[in-house]
């Protein structure tokens, strides 16, 4: 029951409303006490001043202290209170019971100030009542009497004690109430507010690899939970996108490891067919069977090397070397493959480049830029390889002046086994598998050194890839 979220929300706003009531209910109890009792006092208080008074009034008169005493209280007798004048040394002068017997008695003579008034209270136990009196006690000199008296006045506490009574009768039944109906009123909040992640969950718990097209409902996009469903349909677009590249590239990896195994293996079954073969037919079914196991091998490295990309943690051997020599090596590799495509490479003349980086990726990256751009260039055309610097970085433009990519096609040359022209026949380059994964690991190479590798021009005339690299790379 604890584990949902629902009955928890619940829990905790019953539990801090709670505190917040019985905070509240005890300080206006604690208030309203204070505020009665501060007004019995006052009432007290202004008892004591008026009796004095009177006693003055009769004293000066002509009557004894005794009488003058008596003679004002008979005038301001109140049922309730209890009233009492003492002498100096705590004698009683003339006192005025209630008419249950209560009386007005003095504490100690050394507790009561000698000017200002001073407050106690008989408890119930040892008054014998029901709620306790609250007793003012001062003294006052009587001017017309020529001596200072002390003056006790009493009051029951039983209306303090009835109102405070009645206040917990209050507070008792609101609060069980309030927190009543801020339960139920917290739990449909807390079931109206989760309803959207009730409906997302069941909506995850249907999602699979096998529809992962589908979306999670978006009740309110500017919202939390609508931002955790926008955010969670944007996963699931990752993942579907990842899941169908990953499908793609199963496909079209099985399409090309298919192919150069069935030519091994009809190259075998047609050599082994007849009984009596030649050497020399022998030697041509090895070489077929040599090309093709080549070509597998520069299929499974490329695949190898995607999948080092695709972990994210390639492992890179940065080294100090000269970009100019790096580039110039490459250029006559690439010049020995133009030649027997009948294509011309030429490679401008390049400063002197120190340069930090992983010397045989961007080795394999330059080559699969020349191998791609020199496959695609009909004999007597030419190739470009170049470099130029401007402020922090390195540009090296690999220019080729074949047919060009067409344009619906241009969006997808860095794609994994993409090709524009599928019926173009798979040449075997010095450094590229045929398999369309070139331009995939050059664009990996590129970023790797924290560079960048596009497609900047193609048109009838020629095609233009070029490498951005920083002059300091922060190798990732």
């Amino acid at each position: 029951m604890f584990e949902s979220i629902r009955v928890r929300l619940t829990l905790w706003h019953l539990s801090v409303l709670a505190l917040v009531l019985v905070a509240f209910s005890l300080t206006v109890y604690a208030m309203l006490a204070q505020s009665l009792r501060e007004r019995l006092d006052s009432t007290l208080r202004a008892e004591v001043r008026a009796l004095s008074a009177a006693i003055e009034r009769e004293v000066a008169q002509g009557r004894t202290a005794r009488e003058a005493a008596v003679k004002a209280q008979a005038e301001r007798f109140f049922p309730r209170q209890a009233t009492a004048v003492y002498d100096e040394a705590g004698q009683v002068v003339a006192e005025s019971p209630t008419r249950s017997g209560k009386h007005a008695r003095l504490p100690a003579l050394h507790l009561v100030p000698a000017d200002d008034t001073y407050f106690y209270t008989i408890r119930e136990e040892e008054d014998g009542g029901r709620d306790g009196r609250r007793v003012a006690v001062k003294r006052v000199a009587v001017k017309a009497a020529g001596r200072p008296f002390i003056f006790a006045v009493s009051q029951p506490l039983d209306r303090v004690a009835e109102e405070l009574a009645s206040m917990r009768r209050i507070l008792y039944l609101a609060v069980p109430l309030a927190l009543t109906l801020a339960g139920l009123g917290g739990w449909f909040l807390a079931r109206r507010s989760l309803a959207p992640v009730s409906a997302m969950s069941a909506q995850a718990r249907r999602i699979g690899a096998e529809n992962l097209q589908e979306r999670l409902p978006v009740t309110n996009p500017r919202d939390e939970l609508g931002q955790l469903a926008a955010t969670f349909n944007e996963l699931l677009a990752r993942l579907g996108a990842s899941f169908e590249q990953q499908r793609r590239f199963m496909a079209d990896a099985s399409h090309e490891l298919r192919t150069p195994l069935s030519v091994m293996c009809t190259a075998a079954d047609v050599t082994l067919g007849q009984e009596h073969r030649d050497e020399r037919e022998y030697r041509d079914a090895l070489r077929v069977q040599g090309e093709q196991a080549r070509r597998l091998s520069r299929i499974v490295e490329d695949m190898f090397t995607l999948a080092r990309a695709d972990d994210g943690r390639p492992t890179l051997q940065p080294a100090d070397f000269y970009l100019d020599e790096l580039i110039d090596e490459v250029g006559r590799a690439a010049s020995v493959l133009g030649g027997r495509q009948g294509v011309t490479v030429e490679v401008t003349a390049v400063p002197e480049t120190p340069y930090r980086g992983d010397e045989g990726l961007l080795r394999q990256m330059l080559l699969n830029l020349l191998d791609n751009a020199i496959k695609h260039t009909p004999p007597g055309g030419s190739v470009r390889l170049s470099f130029e610097r401007h402020d922090s970085h390195f540009y090296i433009p690999v220019a080729d002046t074949g047919a060009g990519i067409p344009a619906e096609a241009q969006p997808h040359v860095f794609e994994r086994f993409y090709r524009a022209d599928r019926a173009r026949a798979r040449a075997s380059g010095a450094n590229g598998s045929g398999a369309g994964l070139g331009l995939s690991i050059a664009r990996w190479i590129a970023e790797v050194h924290g560079g960048r590798l596009e497609l900047r021009r193609s048109d009838p005339s020629g095609s233009t890839f070029v490498v951005t690299l920083p002059a300091s790379p922060a190798l990732k």
